[in-house]
């Protein structure tokens, strides 16, 4: 029951947060089917200045998702608040980040989304495409008080998961071969995974759903869906004899996300079973 209770003031808290701060330049609610049936009011916010866009939404079991979009130096990053099972032991919820490189493309730019409008504000939606899921496999730690080199949103977003905010080799990679920052100045910003890990003739360790002891590291599992956001611009051409392309809606689309990464007990992922 004590659950069930917290869990309700705690979705009345986020409500409050969401309705409450300005977290960019122009503001939208849209009501967003899930795959499950379930309908989930997602806010989405364009910073113009920023150039950024921010997408958040509370799913049924809880877990508050926010995505956001840093056009400039092309990162994603996603968190996930997940409400603690008190039960066994969690405290009231734990954070994750998961910060990756994304391509400009995949998004409408922060402009054009805070020139739209809702027509029909109660209308419930449902994405054109699904994109399908993409499997990220997580191999670094990032420092956060030191990710200003990688995205200034991070110290932000991320200040309640300072040890858990995760990102790629890979991605370290794409963002020093685009930008003036080194590749060397972005591995000061993170950190790399226990040196146990690290060694060739030791086996990562097994999946948080294979581990029997609640106190031993394990390979943790998040899936993140974003049910709707838009993904692109659509063009009609005119009517002749002027039949030049102009811009006339948005295609919306649904993509998840499934994080795989280290966590240093599986009471941290509980989840995962």
């Amino acid at each position: 029951m004590s659950r069930s209770i917290n869990r309700g003031l705690f979705r009345l808290g986020i409500i409050v947060l969401l309705y409450c701060i300005d977290i960019g330049n122009t503001q939208l609610l849209i009501n967003v089917k899930n795959q499950g049936g379930d309908v989930v009011q997602e806010t989405i916010a364009a910073n113009v200045t920023e150039d950024s866009v921010m997408l958040e939404f509370q799913r049924s079991d809880g877990t508050l998702i926010t995505q956001l979009v840093d056009f400039r130096h092309e990162v994603q990053i996603l968190k996930a608040l997940v409400l603690g099972e008190e039960e066994r032991g969690q405290s009231q919820y734990q954070v994750m980040c998961f910060v990756c490189h994304i391509h400009k493309e995949e998004f409408i730019s922060s402009d054009a989304m805070a020139k739209l409008r809702q027509k029909n504000p109660g209308t419930i939606r449902t994405a054109e495409e699904d994109r399908g899921r993409e499997n990220y496999r997580m191999d670094l730690f990032v420092d956060v008080p030191r990710s200003g080199v990688i995205s200034k949103h991070i110290a932000t977003l991320c200040s309640e998961a300072k040890d858990a905010t995760y990102t790629r080799r890979s991605d370290l990679n794409r963002w020093a071969s685009q930008s003036a920052v080194s590749l060397h100045a972005l591995l000061d910003a993170v950190k790399e995974y226990p040196t146990s890990l690290q060694s060739n003739t030791l086996a990562e360790p097994s999946r948080c759903l294979e581990t029997p002891g609640l106190w031993t590291p394990c390979t943790c599992h998040l899936e993140m869906c974003i049910g709707w956001y838009p993904c692109s611009l659509k063009y009609c051409k005119g009517k002749a004899p002027d039949t030049s392309s102009y811009r006339c809606g948005i295609k919306t689309c649904r993509k998840c996300s499934q994080f795989s990464y280290y966590v240093r007990q599986k009471q941290l992922c509980l989840w995962d079973e």
